[in-house]
């Protein structure tokens, strides 16, 4: 099955960066259909390393605000919620409970530098999924790279199980965009052996 025209303009073809937000908050319940949809993205051994931590009070994000360069600050402040996307470096643990075969727990708790590459790379695709679900559901997304990570760490996390690995800002866009960037053709970016 494939998705039609409107589907695919909301997720990719027309979805852009929101850097502006209407004040219109994002209830809850909204919040965890996201998350139900982008549990179902898939992992490498099903490992759902990816955690994240939504930021609601201004409380909150004014504990994230230094961590932000400049450009994000304002943008920050507008988003009814910013979500920490981070990776659990303890992620093995729930191995038992998600992958069908024995010692794949054993296997990551051995060999920390398998366990920190697959917490890093599959955090980053279930933060991918987060905003495809939340754009699905009607949301707009604002993801953030421009952030001290070991700030955000050392504030939200300081026991270390769980790090940053980037920001969205998410809510309901009040149509503050940029132009839309060039994107590399299918010559540049793509072989086909």
């Amino acid at each position: 099955m494939t998705l039609d025209a409107q589907a695919l303009d909301q997720i990719f073809l027309k979805a852009r960066t929101a850097n502006g937000f209407l004040d219109k908050p994002v209830p809850d319940d909204l919040l965890k259909q996201v998350y139900d949809i982008a549990r179902m993205g898939p992992t490498s051994m099903n490992t759902q390393p990816a955690r994240y931590v939504f930021l609601k009070t201004p409380e909150a994000r004014a504990r994230l605000l230094p961590a932000l360069s400049p450009g994000n600050l304002d943008k920050t402040r507008a988003a009814p919620i910013t979500v920490i996307v981070c990776a659990d470096n303890r992620f093995h643990e729930f191995m038992p409970q998600v992958w069908h075969r024995e010692g794949a727990m054993e296997n990551f708790e051995s060999n920390p530098a398998l366990r920190e590459a697959t917490a890093t790379r599959n955090s980053t695709l279930g933060g991918a999924y987060f905003i495809i679900a939340a754009r699905a559901l009607g949301l707009d997304c604002g993801p953030m790279s421009g952030v001290d990570l070991a700030k955000v760490n050392a504030e939200f996390f300081p026991d270390g199980r769980w790090r940053a690995n980037f920001l969205i800002n998410l809510g309901y866009g009040d149509g503050k965009v940029f132009d839309r960037n060039a994107r590399l053709s299918f010559e540049q970016a793509c072989q086909v052996l």
